[in-house]
């Protein structure tokens, strides 16, 4: 007890105290290195596996999640969309290694793909559905976040750049090589960002819808990007 007393007064996140969080309503292993993910990146979910539906009527889809950290937004597509196949990506080893336990306690590591690389450049071939949580904080923001997210989660995870879309960018013009006809894009990001990343998304896809989704709060948080 005391050392637990201890930790949380240096502000150690208690999902790293207690080495696992919630999401979508399965419980996911974390730690140190390895993001933790946030209520307000179910709306992705949500939208992936709505996606889905429109698409195929059926959840025969291939998808991926992009910078996928604990594995959190693949588990709960692969769990949600039983006949879906997921490639789940990430540049570090340890957020990938951490994800494949997760997908090992959630039955599903059959049916993921865990692949180690920058963006979408090791899928094996296009996709369906591209769904990301990239780091979106502008880095001059980062010294003034709270103490629990600045001093302990992962600063690759966070730090999106001088106005957090630089990875944003990065995927958006590279999508078209790796996105089925009739695919979808989507984005978490602050609703701030929205107007830009709006014209990012237009740039490699001038005939797409473009949708602005909102989070329970009524922010904009999702850019949802739907090739025509």
């Amino acid at each position: 007890l005391e050392r637990l007393v201890l930790r949380r007064a240096r502000r150690e996140p208690l999902a790293y105290i207690l080495g696992c969080r919630e999401f979508y309503g399965l419980s996911f292993k974390v730690g140190p290195g390895v993001l933790i993910p946030r209520p307000e990146t179910e709306i992705l979910v949500e939208q992936a596996i709505e996606a889905v539906a429109r698409r195929t009527g059926n959840n025969r889809v291939r998808i991926a999640d992009v910078g996928t950290g604990c594995g959190g937004i693949a588990m709960a597509l692969a769990v949600n969309l039983t006949r879906s196949h997921i490639y789940a990506t990430d540049t570090s080893p340890n957020p990938l290694a951490t994800a494949k336990v997760n997908a090992q306690a959630h039955g599903v590591l059959e049916r993921i793909s865990f692949l180690e690389g920058d963006l979408l450049e090791p899928l094996p071939g296009p996709v369906d559905i591209i769904v990301a949580n990239l780091p979106y904080i502008p880095t001059e923001r980062i010294p003034l976040l709270e103490p629990e997210i600045r001093e302990f989660e992962p600063v690759e995870a966070l730090d999106g750049g001088a106005d957090g879309l630089d990875l944003v960018r990065r995927l958006l013009r590279a999508s078209p090589d790796y996105l089925n006809a009739g695919g979808t894009v989507l984005l978490e990001m602050d609703p701030e960002q929205m107007d830009t990343a709006t014209a990012c998304a237009l740039e490699p896809f001038p005939q797409a819808t473009i949708h602005r989704l909102t989070d329970l709060a009524g922010l904009e948080r999702v850019l949802l990007v739907q090739i025509q």
